[in-house]
């Protein structure tokens, strides 16, 4: 079976590849500039050029291609609007799909997204949500709650640097998950008709506030967190400022989501079927892992520092 990822470049999309390659599966890699895929190629995977922006760049890459896996969104520092790859873009894909005859197409959306339209992002997947529904294709839909690698940037490493770590008040809970294990779970979901035309919750089994993570992060490394609030205006004001120019309006999107993620509106919806996922890694085991790693090397460094100094001797 040979699968086209779209997105492999980013941090659920690599994961997804590597999962595939291991499993023997053929795996394409959409890419628009393929020196920064080079390292996809080096695992395994065959690299073609291509643009959602472009899409008469698309049906070359879906030649020979059995099933479509779509983990490509919007970064904030493209230089174009959402509307034009979450919207047209994935218009374009999904009719060149049906052209190739593709046999599957998995998509990844947002969990609860149906909760907040309002935000521009959310409201697109939530469109192409409803044109898979109506079409003819088998799909596949995850709704993802969030990844653990995101938390390192934001709150391992302002705890291990003793730098501050913003939040925005009490957050709701969130189920996140290891991008291994959703890796897992889309490439077994290949092989089953239990995933065949559905919507799928695709989260961890224990949902986290953002105080309980810091407090995990404080005694996996041993160091105080330095917690500052920012406050609901500030960050209203300033996603309205970035809305006044559309190069940052992908920028405006993501404080928008920052502000819903802190509201009690974003409760996991208890309707959509949940992918069970067997042997899943907890929050707790990957920050320990993540933890003994860093802090294994800051031994080393520091053992490495104190013998150079007793090396040094006076004539």
């Amino acid at each position: 079976m040979s699968l086209l990822v779209i997105g492999g470049t980013g941090t659920l999309g690599r994961q997804i590849v590597k999962q595939a390659l291991d499993e023997g599966y053929q795996v394409k890699c959409l890419v628009r500039n393929l020196r920064r895929g080079t390292f996809l190629r080096d695992w395994g995977a065959e690299l073609v050029y291509g643009d959602l922006s472009i899409p008469e760049t698309i049906p070359p890459s879906l030649k020979g291609v059995n099933v479509v896996i779509d983990a490509a969104t919007v970064r904030p520092t493209d230089d174009y609007n959402a509307e034009k790859i979450d919207w047209l873009g994935k218009i374009a894909l999904i009719e060149a799909a049906k052209l190739a005859k593709i046999k599957k197409f998995i998509f990844f959306s947002v969990s609860n997204a149906n909760a907040n339209p309002t935000i521009p992002l959310l409201d697109l997947k939530l469109k192409f949500e409803k044109v898979l529904y109506k079409s003819d294709i088998n799909y596949t839909i995850f709704q993802c709650a969030g990844f653990f690698q995101g938390l390192i940037n934001q709150y391992a490493i302002p705890i291990l640097e003793k730098q501050k770590v913003w939040l925005l008040g009490e957050s709701t809970p969130v189920a996140y998950l290891d991008t291994q294990d959703a890796a897992k779970a889309v490439i077994s979901s290949l092989i089953t008709s239990k995933a065949d035309r559905k919507t799928l919750s695709l989260v961890g089994t224990k949902s986290w506030t953002s105080q309980e993570i810091i407090e995990l992060c404080e005694r996996l490394s041993g160091e105080k967190a330095q917690v500052s609030y920012v406050p609901f205006f500030a960050l209203s004001t300033l996603r309205r400022f970035f809305r006044l120019f559309e190069f940052t309006w992908n920028i405006a999107d993501r404080l928008q989501f920052s502000e819903v993620l802190s509201s009690k509106n974003t409760s996991a919806n208890s309707q959509t079927e949940i992918f069970k996922i067997k042997e899943i890694l907890s929050l707790e085991q990957y920050l320990q892992e993540y933890f003994g790693q860093i802090l294994r090397k800051l031994k080393e460094a520091n053992y490495q520092q104190t013998q150079r100094s007793s090396d040094i001797s006076f004539l």
